[in-house]
């Protein structure tokens, strides 16, 4: 009896500690619950709610482009997708082949939309092809029933009203690099655009504008089943932006341009600074980037030896030649050399065993100051910058704009070149040489240009010495009144008697027979123009080419003729305007460049001078 009593207070025993081990894990369990379930249940709630919303971005409206008077350059219209989500859709290849009779898809793209698939989750769309016509979303509405899964989405795309005459102004959108898409949750939407040169690129963070959002609930694997309406935030449309671009001259001044094979012109106000065509041709259709641009479009814009993606206005480099020759005025001025000193041009001057030929054979004789601009006369100018010297030629120059950035707001602008006796030194360590100053006196050798640069020394020297800095982009907010008062850029300190004697010179190139640009003359009274004419070398006429018959540029290849170049102001009396004109190896300046500079002075000053006087902005406009 006593072993069988031992026995069973030893089962008791363990009975009793299995139960109490029981009740101890119940007691865990169920304070664990009450803890998640009571005491934690509103975070709990809240991280589930969480993971059952998902919020998507809302696309905004891109900010519109418009000229000084409010004209559309640059707007939004709808752009027709087709897209297919590859759960509904089933076989993704058959739906791409039935879609093909209706929407033309290349093998590349179809091969494209195949991995993108893979990528996505089964429920996600993709987007098919863009930019579709009318009549293509018709027919796929229409085949609807035999194209599970295929439906249409309406977006958003650029529409440059003026085509290939505002091009390199504007710039053009094309889809974001994977680069641009970092950290920019906007740019990771199907079909977004970002700003890729011109204007567009400019002022991309002010006309992409901001993102609304929507919060969509979705279900454990991610299918959207209702959107939350209440936490909806609209998206901000970017700012439209006004430009001092004239859009009729703008589109003369490409017209004219396109009478060439290669040429570049800007014109701008002389007091403000304002960019009022800025041409370069040949051109491109931005267009072709916003709809997609293909590989043999890419390949034909980027192989022409024309370089037409290329805004040369801003960023093509040339020697100016004879429009240089201001520049060394002015500095002799300066350095105290009287405009009525003369020298006498016999058609060369020599420096050691070298000569230095005066384009005039036989040569002018004895010029002052005035007349050797009148007369674009080499051998004075050898003369005047041997006697100033490089280091007060270049001082000048950057005084008027030169080898410099001028801070035009685009993309892209080059500084050009003004040497001195220490860039020499330090690029070549080599001292600077008196044969170089001689070159340098006619805006030859090292010195190089922009038409952008060239028109604001031209602009500088008609307003009487104000550092007016070029701008697209109005800084005021326009209205029927214009601009407000001024000053636009401070003075540079040049004497006015010595900016009378440039700009009499100037006046005598056009408006007096002999002077070099005299044929092109504006003979409308009061709307007459100043201006100087220049032809760069491209290179020199060996003396074997000679011997051979090869003497003038029309006997060389197109790309080994001189450029022709021009810049000048109007109206005389009353400056306005300052333009340049650069025709790439268009041979002569007064033949070539003068005539076009002539042409887009007398359109703008044709016109009503209240032309130049901005009106109000679309009532609709967004405003900076």
């Amino acid at each position: 009896m006593s072993e069988e009593k031992a026995k069973s207070n030893s089962f008791s025993r363990r009975a009793a500690f299995l139960a109490g081990g029981k009740l101890l894990l119940l007691s865990a369990l169920a304070g664990r619950m009450y803890q998640l379930q009571v005491l934690q249940a509103d975070q709990f709630r809240l991280m589930a709610n969480e993971n059952s919303i998902s919020r998507r971005l809302i696309e905004p409206a891109r900010g519109r482009i418009f000229d000084r008077f409010g004209r559309p350059l640059a707007e939004n219209e709808q752009n027709y997708r087709v897209q297919v989500v590859r759960e509904q859709a089933g076989d993704l290849e058959t739906i791409l082949a039935k879609l093909n009779e209706f929407v033309p898809l290349s093998d590349a793209g179809q091969a494209e939309i195949l991995a993108q698939a893979k990528k996505l989750r089964a429920f996600d769309a993709i987007i098919l092809r863009e930019n579709l016509s009318w009549n293509q979303v018709a027919a796929i509405e229409v085949n609807m029933p035999d194209l599970p899964g295929v439906g249409i989405d309406v977006g958003q795309r650029r529409r440059y009203v003026q085509g290939t005459l505002a091009a390199h102004v504007l710039g053009y959108v094309a889809a974001p690099a994977e680069d641009e898409v970092q950290g920019v949750p906007l740019l990771q939407m199907p079909g977004a655009r970002i700003g890729k040169s011109g204007i567009e690129k400019q002022y991309e963070s002010d006309l992409r504008g901001e993102a609304g959002s929507k919060d969509l609930e979705i279900n454990a694997v991610g299918r959207v089943v209702d959107e939350k309406e209440e936490n909806r935030t609209e998206p901000h449309s970017g700012t439209d932006l006004i430009l001092s671009l004239d859009a009729d001259l703008q589109r003369y001044t490409q017209v004219r341009l396109s009478r060439e094979r290669s040429a570049a012109a800007v014109l701008l106000d002389i007091h403000t600074g304002d960019i009022l065509a800025l041409g370069r041709w040949p051109s491109y259709d931005p267009g072709m980037f916003t709809r997609g641009i293909t590989q043999r479009e890419w390949q034909s814009l980027t192989n022409d030896e024309l370089k037409p993606l290329a805004n040369k206005a801003i960023a093509g480099q040339y020697a100016p030649g004879s429009t240089f020759k201001m520049i060394v005025a002015l500095a002799a001025l300066k350095a105290g050399i009287s405009p009525h000193t003369t020298e006498f041009c016999p058609g060369f001057m020599r420096l050691g065993t070298s000569q230095f030929h005066c384009w005039k054979k036989g040569g002018h004789g004895n010029l002052d100051m005035s007349g050797g601009l009148k007369n674009s006369c080499d051998v004075f100018f050898y003369e005047t910058a041997r006697k100033v010297g490089i280091d007060k030629i270049a001082e000048m120059a950057r005084e008027l704009g030169l080898g410099q950035i001028t801070g035009i707001d685009l993309p892209g602008e080059k500084p050009g070149l003004i040497p001195d006796s220490d860039w020499k030194l330090a690029t070549f360590e080599e001292k600077w040489q008196q044969g170089e100053t001689h070159v340098a006196g006619i805006g030859q050798g090292f010195i190089t240009a922009t038409p952008l640069q060239l028109a604001v020394m031209a602009a500088r020297i008609a307003n009487g010495g104000i550092a007016i800095v070029p701008r697209l982009r109005r800084n005021a907010i326009i209205t029927a009144t214009g601009d407000p008062p001024g000053p636009y850029g401070p003075a540079l300190g040049i004497p006015p008697e010595h900016m009378a004697v440039v700009q009499d010179g100037m006046n005598r190139v056009t408006n007096e027979a002999g002077g070099t640009a005299y044929r092109v003359r504006i003979e409308v009274p009061g709307m007459e123009m100043a201006g100087k004419t220049g032809t760069a070398q491209v290179r020199r006429i060996s003396m074997s080419e000679r011997a051979t018959g090869v003497r003038k540029n029309e006997d060389l290849p197109w790309n080994r003729r001189d450029h022709a170049l021009f810049v000048g102001y109007a109206p005389v009396q009353a400056p306005q305007y300052a333009i340049a004109v650069v025709v790439e190896h268009g041979m002569a300046g007064s033949k070539y460049a003068g005539p076009i500079a002539r042409d887009i002075l007398l359109e703008a000053e044709r016109r009503n001078p209240s032309r130049v006087t901005p009106v109000a902005p679309p009532a609709d406009a967004v405003k900076a």
